[in-house]
């Protein structure tokens, strides 16, 4: 077969230097008929192999009416149907030809966004995992969103899965553009949407912003395709090769990277996100002038242990408020504890589980309160005669001893009322 530098050269000779057909075809050593065949071709020769048979083809008469009847049947199954004798590698190959034919093809269009339209959102769990008190680490959730026209991206490190924490991932982000997106892209995160329908923690967060929440349709990960894409970018080019002492430290180094991530030209936008997110700002709703209720918190009535427990640690509360009702609001970063309006404690809060945090104070006032119930008890004990055996002296009322003499000291005005 002709190579494809003998096919130029012969072309450049004949029609560049005009060389006649029978002087090419000494000096290459090739037929003259090669050479008319060369001059012949407007393409360069192309060797194709001949196509062979699949050791499937044979079985492919049996394959085709197990896949009409069932065309998502597996591979192993569709062996031991068919009675396969050879390696799963030749069947696999040959449902993956013929299989579309039964299943159908779903093809994937490529979404434009219009700017300010929608933000996609999700959780992303680096496996590395971070220190968050002596001796304890953990594996935390980072919070990514990306707006969808200038695929400017923002992410933070957040203490739980729980709804509170995550909604105030987002307000921390969206608050840091200053603007919302009309729609929020969420899949079925349990706090968000775990049902199938928005919960009410999420349904109240977007209506206090004037905007909506939507789930993505149950196993279709290409409806966020964005984020996801951010989520293996964050995991590939921001993980690798680093260290962190702390999940502050973690976003810290994060936003850093984040910096220059949205000064990188995204070949899709053909642009930098950084420079499109002011186009982006323009068509974004503008926030209400009071921020949304973000945060986890609860009501408890406060024991004997002046104790309130929140994500699986104690905090310690004023003794003193023991029996009467406290609300506990927690941030990323504080634990604070409210009765009648007054803050009754306020603690940094742990991303640690099962930890106890104490309030020195509020020891010292436990510890003044035992003491000054001790001193009373004392000062009651001391005030009881005693018998010489050793028992106390029972104290009666004085309308008992009236009684036991039969003495009536009433008045009589006092009993005519009476009668």
């Amino acid at each position: 077969m002709l190579k494809v530098e003998d096919w130029a050269e012969i072309r450049r000779l004949h029609r560049a230097e005009g060389v006649p057909i029978k002087e090419i075809a000494r000096r290459m050593g090739v037929a003259r008929n090669t050479v008319r065949a060369a001059l012949a071709s407007d393409r360069p020769p192309k060797y194709e192999r001949p196509a062979r048979g699949s050791v499937a083809d044979e079985f492919e008469p049996q394959i085709r009416a197990l896949l009409h009847d069932y065309p998502r049947m597996p591979a192993p199954v569709v062996a031991e149907r068919i009675g396969w004798p050879y390696s799963l590698s030749p069947l696999k190959k040959k449902l993956a030809a013929i299989r579309p034919e039964y299943v159908g093809i779903d093809p994937a269009d490529r979404t434009v966004y219009e700017p300010g339209q929608i933000t996609q959102c999700d959780l992303w769990f680096p496996e590395t995992r971070i220190p968050v008190t002596a001796g304890q680490e953990r594996m935390l959730p980072v919070l990514v969103m990306t707006l969808g026209f200038s695929r400017f991206t923002t992410a933070t490190m957040i203490p739980s899965r729980q709804a509170g924490d995550i909604l105030a991932g987002m307000w921390l982000g969206i608050s840091g553009i200053g603007r919302v997106t009309k729609t929020l892209v969420w899949d079925r995160e349990s706090a968000i949407g775990g049902t199938g329908k928005v919960s009410v923690p999420a349904a109240t967060f977007a209506g206090t912003l004037a905007t909506q929440i939507r789930l993505a349709p149950p196993r279709d990960p290409e409806f966020k395709g964005m984020v996801e894409r951010n989520n293996q970018f964050l995991e590939t080019s921001f993980l690798p090769g680093r260290r962190f002492a702390s999940p502050s430290d973690f976003n810290e180094q994060l936003t850093d990277w984040l910096m220059k991530a949205n000064a990188r030209t995204v070949r899709s936008i053909t642009g930098r996100p950084v420079d499109l997110l002011a186009t982006d700002y323009r068509s974004m709703t503008p926030l209400p002038p009071v921020g949304p209720a973000v945060g986890l918190s609860h009501r408890i009535r406060l024991g004997r242990d002046y104790y309130v427990r929140l994500d699986t640690v104690d905090y310690s509360v004023d003794p003193r408020v023991i029996g009467k009702l406290v609300d506990v609001t927690a941030t990323a970063d504080t634990v604070t504890a409210f009765c009648d309006g007054q803050i009754v404690a306020r603690h940094t809060r742990s991303w640690a589980k099962a930890q106890t945090v104490t309030d020195p104070a509020h020891a010292a006032t436990a510890a003044a309160m035992r003491a000054a119930l001790a001193h009373d008890r004392q000062r009651r004990a001391a005030a009881t005669r005693f018998h010489t055996d050793g028992h106390a002296v029972a104290l009666r009322s004085l309308p008992d001893y009236d009684a036991l003499f039969g003495v009536d000291f009433t008045h009589p005005s006092q009993k005519a009322s009476t009668q």
